[in-house]
């Protein structure tokens, strides 16, 4: 039997999918997955997640209709510009990953405002993944090994497995534990592959504006029935 997850991480998929049954544009789905977000981060604070990592704009998102993604990044201000406070006085911690400080300028001092707003909190951590890809996320890792390795710091037969996880952006959380993925979809599409190399992993057919607290708690008590070996017996 496993104990509770330390870190739970989310693909939340199926907004659009939301919206298209209640025949509302693409955005209404959007707007309510937001809300869905900001809830089911109080629900893990509730249920003792120390942290949870949400897959909120992966770096293939730009691939989306201008408006859609204009719609996101207009959602992700007020998030940030209405919620934040709140989330703070409940004693989360934001961390964001992803090159978010390639987004608008403005979008990036609120992003920069809200981290510092919420440093010292210690109750939980929420991670937003904000054009973010995994890929990208240790193609740098491997990367700045190199640079070691061509400055004559690190000797290439001494790298091991640690020294590409302590190069990522998670390195200062707990591991992986349990990655949930919403609306029937099977695939990790370019979230935490390193990360989720030994966490347990949920496909659930809810779509994410659905996802709620009562969900969130089976996932949970779900994971506390597996018995995780790594690899042994």
């Amino acid at each position: 039997m496993s104990a509770s997850p330390r870190h739970v991480a989310i693909i939340m998929d199926g907004n659009g999918r939301w919206a298209k049954k209640r025949f509302l544009p693409r955005m209404a789905g959007h707007k309510k997955g937001v809300e869905t977000a900001k809830q089911v981060a109080y629900a893990a604070l509730d249920l003792g997640v120390e942290v949870l990592t949400l897959y909120a704009f992966s770096t293939e998102n730009w691939a989306r209709p201008d408006e859609e993604v204009s719609g996101l990044m207009g959602l992700l201000k007020i998030f940030i510009q209405r919620d934040v406070r709140e989330l703070s006085e409940r004693g989360v911690r934001l961390k964001v990953i992803g090159n978010w400080r390639a987004l608008a300028p403005d979008l990036v001092v609120l992003i920069e405002d809200a981290l510092t707003q919420t440093a010292g909190n210690t109750a939980s951590t929420l991670v937003i993944a904000l054009n973010y890809g995994s890929q990208a996320e240790i193609t740098a890792s491997v990367r700045r090994l190199a640079e070691q390795v061509k400055a004559g710091a690190l000797e290439p037969d001494a790298i091991t497995a640690d020294h590409i996880a302590q190069g990522l952006e998670t390195a200062d959380l707990p591991p992986l534990d349990l990655l949930i993925r919403t609306s029937g979809e099977v695939r990790l599409s370019n979230f935490l592959l390193w990360q989720a190399a030994y966490a347990e992993m949920l496909f659930v057919e809810t779509l994410w504006p659905d996802f709620g607290k009562a969900e969130l708690a089976a996932a949970l008590d779900g994971f506390g029935e597996r018995e995780r070996r790594y690899g042994g017996l």
